[in-house]
């Protein structure tokens, strides 16, 4: 595109008028088509914070490295944790670009509040899991068997969208389920697991493939009637939105996507 209008320039001498229209038409054009793409890699710059639901932090955190190598002088900064705590304080006035959360319920606790900038976009969808110690001792194959005598159970506090899915499972299944302890957010009640201070955790089952050897995942059928979609919008008062446009970009793109199947979420 410079290249172009250089050599326009470099005729003005010899074609005189008309080729000073025709430069005038080839910048207008230029201007259009970038206007269109939006900023190129060299505008980027800046830092951009992401309030993301604590089960998308490997995930984020290999897409915002992926960003900030291909825009130089951009930097993405996380805070995970349950989204609805996200969702308080982003409404508290806390500096937030992006919001990524665990459920349309969370997001709509900012949207109502009109502080997003346009409508919310679902990127992903998550399915539960029951994480269990290493070799599966206590031989957990349903989730009735979390009803067991004895066993330790986690679950999410029932204000987080990982929490609310459990219930909802539960109740799918007509099951009750008396928890050891409530944690705020996935990570929380996967540690628990993770630590041996208890039996078993309803989690979702990218946190179960992110924790490795440190636990056990068991599927199970109520799971399907508890499937939360993840949506992902950018903030009224973003500090730098254009960056941040295009990092959420980077998320919902081809890219993104085979980023976020590979830790084991649904597409949208």
């Amino acid at each position: 595109m410079i290249r172009s209008a250089n050599r326009t320039r470099r005729t003005l001498p010899i074609a005189g008028g008309a080729a000073a229209v025709l430069l005038a038409l080839s910048a207008c054009s230029s201007a259009d088509t970038a206007s269109d793409r939006g900023p190129s890699s060299s505008e980027l710059s800046g830092s951009v914070t992401v309030f993301a639901a604590a089960s998308l932090q490997e995930s984020f955190e290999k897409l915002g490295a992926t960003f900030e190598k291909r825009h130089p002088g951009t930097e993405i900064t996380f805070s995970f944790g349950g989204s609805d705590s996200l969702a308080a304080g982003i409404n508290s006035g806390a500096p937030a670009d992006v919001f990524a959360a665990a459920s349309p319920r969370t997001m709509a606790l900012v949207a109502d509040r009109k502080a997003t900038a346009g409508t919310p976009a679902t990127f992903v969808r998550n399915r539960l899991q029951i994480a269990t110690l290493p070799g599966n001792p206590d031989r957990i194959t349903s989730l009735r068997d979390l009803a067991k005598p004895g066993l330790k159970v986690v679950l999410c506090d029932r204000t987080v969208p990982c929490g609310a899915a459990a219930q909802k499972a539960l109740r799918a299944g007509g099951l009750k389920v008396t928890p050891a302890s409530y944690e705020q957010d996935v990570k929380s009640a996967l540690t628990k697991v993770e630590l041996k201070e208890a039996d078993a955790a309803v989690v979702y089952r990218t946190d179960v493939r992110a924790a490795g050897d440190k636990v056990d995942g068991v599927d199970f059928p109520e799971s399907a009637d508890a499937v939360n979609d993840y949506p992902i919008a950018l903030l009224e008062h973003a500090r730098n939105p254009e960056t941040a446009k295009a990092f959420i970009a980077l998320v919902r793109s081809a890219e993104g996507q085979k980023v976020l199947s590979g830790a084991g979420f649904l597409k949208p």
